[in-house]
């Protein structure tokens, strides 16, 4: 195919966007790739397609060698399904409601798993249908409150997503597992680096659940792992507890006036003034920050609770999110605290909180009826300084297990470098990504729900047990942009690029032209796409600077060169053992480039 820029709806633009925070986004603008419409909506201009439409031809064929069926269903979806799940709820203020003329209910789909369970539920009804699995490549829509980062977190997005359907778990163990091993065939295809973490499943729900992620600085997800193989995000990370400590011969917990020490540095500098210890200083990790929180439910519902933590660590309120889901989570305001006067703000403390206060604890008139969660470092035994739930007073040796209790613990803390792997496999590195792609065991969830059953063997009605699989097609695209680029613009993988040479006409004579024309003509004629700069008054210099913004792997001059019979062939991204910019003979040109060519798309 034969892309002429002088007719392409196309233009470049010299400066960045504005609203671009990242790599990807800006130059994804600037070449002329997609337009933003609205915060979060972005429209998709030809060159855009181009890439777009090759990432979804990678993902069709694997879904496809993988024994993946096409379907599509509608995104406008009635509330019922979603209904029947518990999900119009769930998903609180982050799905698109909207009612039709007569009143009728309806939702932009931000997922499928609903129509998907009815659908085979409405063709399906023996174990000899299964197993099954289908697949989608849709636009999905989601509220998001905070667009940002282009394409990488939208409000209307393209996933594919997939689901299958197995009469037992062992039929699905193994359709997870071909799903799994054909993510990874789409993203070494794609070129695109990618890291398997061990991943919450949130109000997805199910037994298991793992995340692509491509490592990058600009990354919305942490992820760690182990030099020993653990890897895991950030959420699904499970502190390892500590052994239970005796008590028997520690001092009773004692209040102690701490004047001006509202905060965990403030605290720990008083403690090592007045109440200095002989065998080592007090530090942040021997204090017990109690931090309140509030629960927004998807219902609405406001709920304050109170985590518990070392002082030495701050709330994680991704982690925290993923462990209470559905609700979000806020940081409580002056009106919360003023909704519950017998929290001392800054010194609040267990004597207030907790199912069965002990020692140091209050009488239940002004007890807190907030929940408390604790961190799980704080195990039987270990002893704190807190707050005593007084202004300028503070609770010493107060004791877990002994002296305070809590209605359960949480894992809200931030997760650090040097932390133990929960499998024993050493010290965590924490690193960014982005998420490119999600699998979910779900089990039996959805079609409980709604009623998918197939009969067994015997004739006995059984549930169908599911999993689910999604790729973010559209962040995909932004993850390559943003992991093939240079300061120039963008440089694509031969595979996914919008055409494989872009054939440069530079200067005024018209011998330059007539020779650029018959290569570009000549290699779309051998199938090898051209993006073909044929633009008559434009500077040299204009073109080079589009040629280095659109990113096509392969670059032709026709300029100069021809007088002495030659034009220039050059790499966009010159690579160490790949090939150099060269002077080729114009008779031999095409071959040449089309040599180039294959050497490039065979990788």
């Amino acid at each position: 195919m034969l892309l002429r820029l002088s007719s392409l709806f196309v233009r470049t633009l010299r400066e960045d966007p504005v609203d671009a925070e990242v790599a990807s986004h800006r130059l994804l603008v600037r070449a002329g790739y997609i337009r933003r419409a609205a915060p979060g909506i972005y429209t998709w201009l030809p060159l855009g397609l181009r890439v777009l439409a090759k990432v979804e031809a990678v993902v069709r064929e694997e879904m496809a060698a993988a024994g993946a069926q096409e379907v599509h269903f509608p995104a406008l979806l009635p509330r019922e399904p979603y209904e029947a799940t518990g999900r119009w709820t769930e998903y609180g203020p982050n799905i698109f409601r909207l009612k039709d003329r007569k009143g009728g209910d309806y939702l932009l789909a931000p997922t499928h798993e609903e129509l998907f369970t009815l659908l085979v539920k409405d063709l399906y009804s023996s174990y000899k249908d299964l197993p099954l699995t289908l697949f989608q490549v849709q636009t999905k829509y989601r509220d998001e409150a905070r667009p940002r980062a282009g394409l990488i977190r939208g409000r209307e997005f393209i996933m594919k997503d997939a689901y299958s359907f197995d009469v037992d778990d062992e039929g699905l163990a193994q359709s997870y597992q071909r799903q799994r091993d054909a993510y990874e065939r789409i993203f070494t295809r794609l070129g695109l680096e990618y890291v398997i973490v061990a991943a919450t499943s949130g109000a997805m729900g199910g037994s298991r659940s793992e995340e692509f992620l491509t490592p990058t600085a600009i990354g919305e997800d942490t992820f760690v792992r182990s030099a020993g193989g653990y890897a895991a995000n950030v959420e699904a990370v499970t502190t390892v507890v500590p052994d239970a400590v005796p008590f028997d011969d520690a001092p009773a917990a004692h209040v102690e006036d701490t004047p001006d020490t509202p905060t965990i540095d403030t605290l720990v500098a008083l403690a090592n003034e007045r109440f200095a210890r002989p065998d080592r200083a007090w530090t942040a990790a021997d204090t017990l920050k109690n931090v309140v929180l509030a629960l927004v439910h998807p219902t609405g519902e406001r709920e304050l609770v109170v985590v518990g933590l070392p002082g030495d660590r701050e709330v994680d309120l991704k982690r925290l999110e993923a462990a209470v889901s559905p609700a979000e989570v806020e940081p409580a305001g002056e009106a919360d605290f003023a909704a519950h006067p017998e929290i001392v703000k800054g010194y609040l403390g267990p004597a207030v909180l907790g199912p069965n206060p002990t020692g140091q604890a209050a009488d239940d008139e002004t007890r807190t009826s907030l929940r408390y969660l604790l961190d799980p470092r704080v195990a039987a035994g270990t002893r704190w300084i807190t707050g005593a739930n007084e202004p300028g007073r503070h609770v010493f040796d107060l004791v877990a297990g002994r002296d305070f209790t809590a209605d359960g613990t949480i894992e809200a803390a931030e997760v650090r470098a040097g932390d133990p792997a929960p499998d024993g496999s050493g010290p965590l590195e924490l690193a960014r990504g982005i998420e490119i792609g999600h699998i979910f065991a779900l089990g039996r969830k959805y079609a409980q729900a709604l009623g998918l059953t197939v009969l067994n063997q015997n004739g006995k009605a059984v549930v169908v047990t599911m999993g689910s699989y999604g790729i973010g097609v559209t962040r995909v695209l932004a993850a390559l942009a943003e992991a093939n680029h240079d300061e120039r613009g963008l440089a694509w993988p031969p595979g996914v690029a919008p055409a494989h040479v872009h054939v440069v006409a530079t200067g005024k004579d018209a011998a330059v032209f007539e020779a650029a024309e018959s290569l570009a003509t000549t290699l779309s004629a051998r199938g090898i796409e051209v993006l073909y700069d044929d633009r008559p008054k434009v500077a040299p210099g204009v073109k080079f600077n589009d040629a280095e913004l659109f990113g096509v792997p392969l670059v032709v001059v026709v300029g100069r060169g021809l007088a002495e019979g030659v034009v220039e062939v050059r790499p966009r991204v010159a690579v160490e053992g790949g090939p150099a910019a060269e002077q080729v003979p114009v008779s031999e040109a095409a071959d040449r480039v089309a040599e180039l060519v294959d050497d490039l798309l065979a990788g």
